[in-house]
């Protein structure tokens, strides 16, 4: 295996150095003619070879040949690459569209059919100014329906929200009140439990105090034999003793010895 850097060079015996010939131009001149260099690039679209039919795919790599075109577009300039067709080897050229952002295909070629590119596919007709405006206006149309479709969408999910919420209230604010009511109304039926209650015990003391009143009496008016204030009742097979007389004189209660009852003795007075 050889060196692959190596100090000498091998010159074979008939070398003449005088025979070669360098071509010299001024500096900052480019050569006559379209300037040519070599690119690597990748099929800017699907395309059939008019020699042989072989279809090439879009994205296939190719060692191109570049040129520079003297045409322009709005100071833009127009390439033009040159390709091989991979079975018969027959030159294939296309050059750049910046007027649509695209390729054309010129010769070698036929571009195929692409259902997405307006006026059809590789060199059939081309879409006119009239039918690109008219296009244009069918898709401004379309999407300010789209727009409006989505504002009433819109719409529509905010006012299913402001209903969704008023209802939220009403049933809140009705079971507010049914609580309020029904707390109103067990305090009423306390209260009508209370006078009602106080209503029987003032009936039972009033109902206590006239049978006192006539047990009273019926002692009184007895019996000549019988002994005085005594009232013999008989219920059941049983006497009852007759009931004290009511007074209404206050008693008068003896004061407690406070000072016997903590062991305090009281002093004598002194002479």
């Amino acid at each position: 295996m050889s060196e692959r850097k190596v100090l000498t060079k091998y010159y074979p015996p008939d070398f003449d150095p005088s025979k070669i010939t360098r071509a010299r131009r001024p500096r900052g001149t480019t050569p006559p003619g379209p300037k040519v260099q070599t690119v690597r690039l990748m099929a800017p679209f699907s395309m059939k070879c008019v020699s042989c039919g072989e279809y090439i795919y879009k994205g296939r790599k190719f060692n191109a040949r570049k040129e520079t075109t003297d045409e322009k577009y709005y100071s833009i300039s127009i390439f033009r690459f040159y390709i091989r067709c991979t079975r018969c080897s027959a030159e294939i050229t296309f050059k750049t569209d910046p007027k649509n952002m695209d390729y054309t295909c010129e010769r070698g070629a036929k571009r195929n059919f692409e259902i997405w590119r307006q006026g059809g596919g590789g060199d059939g007709e081309k879409e006119t100014d009239e039918e690109r405006l008219d296009r244009r206006e069918r898709e401004e149309e379309e999407k300010s329906a789209m727009e409006e479709l989505e504002a009433k969408v819109v719409d529509a999910k905010q006012e299913m929200a402001i209903a969704d919420a008023l209802d939220e209230i009403r049933t809140r604010n009705a079971r507010n009140e049914r609580a309020v009511g029904g707390a109103e109304v067990a305090v009423g039926d306390k209260v009508k439990e209370a006078i009602e209650e106080e209503r029987r015990r003032v009936e039972r003391e009033d109902e206590e105090m006239a049978r006192k009143a006539f047990l009273t009496k019926a002692g009184d008016g007895g019996d000549e034999g019988g002994v005085e204030g005594e009232v013999v009742v008989k219920s059941a097979g049983q006497l009852m003793p007759p009931p004290p007389v009511p007074t209404f004189q206050r008693a008068v209660k003896k004061k407690k010895d406070l000072k016997a009852a903590l062991g305090i003795k009281r002093k004598p007075a002194l002479a």
